[in-house]
């Protein structure tokens, strides 16, 4: 199992809409998230930093990253919560979600 964390803003004139569409996941993308070997997924909240946590499960995650946005429902999924969001000031090149280091770990 691979932890994966990430950082990305949310534009404060669209915290609330974020929040809303969040409320009402559609069934196929969370579908789409489990066929892709994701589970324990989260996303927090702080200022208008989003955190978002999960654990993937397959063997493959970019095969299955590529998967999840060639999905169809994904895609639309994505045309609502992208304007919501913006990158963070310490993104990569290509980078959407920003790849947090982990530092610490208690199992």
């Amino acid at each position: 199992m691979q932890r994966i964390a990430q950082v990305i803003r949310v534009r404060p004139e669209k915290l609330d809409e974020y929040r809303e569409l969040h409320r009402a996941v559609p069934e196929a993308v969370l579908g789409r998230l489990r066929d892709c070997h994701i589970a324990n997924y989260s996303i927090h909240l702080l200022g208008d930093r989003l955190f978002s946590y999960f654990e993937y499960h397959g063997d493959d995650l970019a095969a299955d990253l590529a998967a999840m946005a060639d999905d169809e429902a994904t895609q639309e999924w994505w045309k609502l919560t992208d304007p919501c969001q913006e990158r963070v000031p310490e993104a990569g090149p290509g980078d959407w979600w920003t790849p947090m280091e982990q530092v610490f770990l208690m199992e």
